[in-house]
């Protein structure tokens, strides 16, 4: 039985079409005379995070009826076979492990080798940040470079932002990703060749952008008297393929393990996040997967209806496949998560952008919508204008963190009196008539322009604080939304093939913009061919 055939799907579509030009000034005016009210019904907390969402287009009808949706297409199913280890990547054979990563359940899979791989991260962070391990000069490290690209990149780099009041602040991190030499020469420009430590993470070690700026960065060491024997005091790795790592001139000693289990957007709670471990130290590390640990727990323990995973992903199917929203808006009201919107985009677009259903059946409705997003208050001065008053739909995530990592006055309540002022703008809008008073008995001309639609979705996430807890159990809670909604749309969301192509062909192209003969006019379409042409002119070759 396909998804829109189910009676769950039908049941939801009748619906959709009795509450779809519902106001929420209507749902909240009808739902505050009830007790509880109607932001009691429409809050849930879990893993120490407050989850608001009352300024949703829904009823006390809809919940049960998204829950239906949940369980005829097996969401607990599917969840409790990843939490078991079970081959939930079909494509690729292989389990999907990541709670495994930060799980102190001795029976839990891979243990031994989680544990064993944790305390060797862990002894080897405390040798950085006390000193032990020195540079080729003996002096200790002070700069910490990160060479990976996507969820070798983008996870680290996001937590160690995030997490900067935890930081060593001896240690300077950097984080470089493009192959656009730009990205690392800004880096280099910082950084002392007798106090940088280089951490190199790729999967397989071969990844083209992350090589690249490797022998790079390698080349720059040499140029600046670090020998060939003394190399090994700069350079540690990250990787699944431990042969490619000592290939490249890295002991084997200094090669930290990843798993074929665990997919690179979901491997920050591994070696991958070493770098994260060396600037906030082992224990706030622990603190980060105990966090995360604790939205696993509550995703597999709490009722659905209480479940925040299962309740984000449903609205979030909600919007995207009966309102049409193409798009979702992720706005973290605090500077520290400048990166979680771009984080966000590869867990969730590189999950579930996917339009073939597991047995290889086309989907016939929409997958994942486009995250995007920016710290508020920068976002109401640049892109808000378009969610109030524009036509399309853009439902909101905000997210506010209630104690300020920060000692400066006045700053935390004008922040967080804007996050929760822009939901409440989104959803009441402004009448003709409200605008009428505002323009006056001179200006009817202003009415068209000064009225806001309102009716606009959003959910508040509070944090008490942003802490490693309550960072890790931020980020689990949108891992696991990911595999509420790839549930339901039956797609694999472990599994990445639509980055692979580009590869390919990147490395054909690669070849016939540096060939000593030009490029046969028949190789490539008359576009690429074209722009080969000019870039090989440009750089003096014929």
């Amino acid at each position: 039985m396909t998804l829109k055939s189910l009676p769950a799907w039908n049941a939801l579509e009748a619906h959709f079409q009795q509450i779809r030009n519902t106001h929420l000034r209507d749902l909240f005016a009808a739902g505050d005379k009830e007790s509880p009210k109607r932001v009691e019904r429409f809050t849930i907390s879990g893993a120490g995070l407050g989850f608001d969402f009352s300024k949703h287009r829904i009823d006390d009808k809809t919940l049960p009826l998204l829950i239906d949706l949940a369980r005829a297409t097996g969401v607990e199913a599917r969840r409790d076979a990843m939490f078991a280890g079970e081959i939930v990547n079909p494509t690729e054979q292989r389990a999907v492990l990541h709670v495994a990563l930060r799980s102190h359940d001795v029976n839990a899979p891979f243990a031994k080798e989680v544990q064993a791989e944790r305390v060797k991260m862990a002894v080897f962070a405390d040798k950085v940040r006390n000193g032990t391990w020195t540079g080729h000069t003996g002096k200790p490290i002070r700069h910490i470079v990160n060479i990976g690209i996507g969820g070798s990149d983008l996870g680290p780099k996001m937590v160690t932002h995030a997490l900067h009041h935890f930081a060593d602040p001896k240690l300077k991190s950097y984080f470089v990703s493009n192959v656009d030499g730009a990205d690392l020469q800004r880096v280099l420009e910082q950084i002392d060749p007798e106090t940088t430590l280089a951490v190199i993470v790729s999967k397989t070690f071969t990844t083209q952008e992350t090589m690249t700026n490797a022998r790079s960065l390698r080349e720059w060491f040499a140029s600046n008297g670090v020998s060939e024997a003394n190399m090994a005091k700069h350079f540690v790795g990250v990787s699944a393929n431990t042969a490619e790592v000592v290939k490249f001139g890295i002991a084997e000693a200094n090669v930290f393990q990843m798993w074929d289990w665990v997919g690179g957007r979901y491997s920050l709670w591994s070696a991958v996040g070493l770098s994260i471990m060396l600037s906030i130290g082992p224990k706030h590390f622990d603190d980060l997967l105990a966090g995360a640990e604790r939205m696993d727990r509550h995703f597999r323990e709490a009722p659905l209806e209480r479940n925040l995973p299962v309740v984000m992903g449903l609205l979030g199917i909600w919007y995207r496949n009966f309102f049409g929203a193409q798009s979702q808006l992720v706005a973290p009201y605090s500077e520290a998560m400048h990166f979680l919107p771009s984080y966000l985009q590869q867990l969730e677009m590189e999950s579930n952008g996917k339009s073939a259903e597991l047995d290889g059946t086309m989907v016939d409705y929409p997958t994942a919508a486009v995250i995007w997003g920016e710290p508020g208050t920068n976002g109401q001065h640049a892109f808000f204008q378009m969610i109030h008053q524009g036509p399309t739909l853009i439902p909101i995530d905000f997210i506010a963190v209630l104690t300020a990592e920060h000692p400066l006055p006045n700053h935390h309540d004008k922040l967080l009196a804007n996050c929760f002022a822009q939901s409440e703008a989104l959803m009441l809008g402004r009448t003709v008539e409200e605008a009428r008073k505002i323009a006056g008995p001179d200006r009817p001309d202003l009415v068209p322009h000064i009225v806001f639609p309102g009716n606009r979705p959003s959910t508040t996430i509070v944090l008490d604080e942003l802490s490693p807890q309550s960072l890790g159990a931020l980020i689990a809670l949108y891992e696991h939304k990911v595999l509420v909604q790839g549930t339901i749309w039956n797609v694999n969301s472990f599994d990445q093939w639509g980055v692979e192509l580009g590869k390919i062909l990147g490395k054909v192209v690669e070849a016939d913009l540096t060939a000593d003969q030009p490029v046969a006019a028949t190789k490539h379409d008359s576009s690429t061919t074209a722009l080969i042409a000019k870039a090989r002119a440009k750089a003096g070759r014929k």
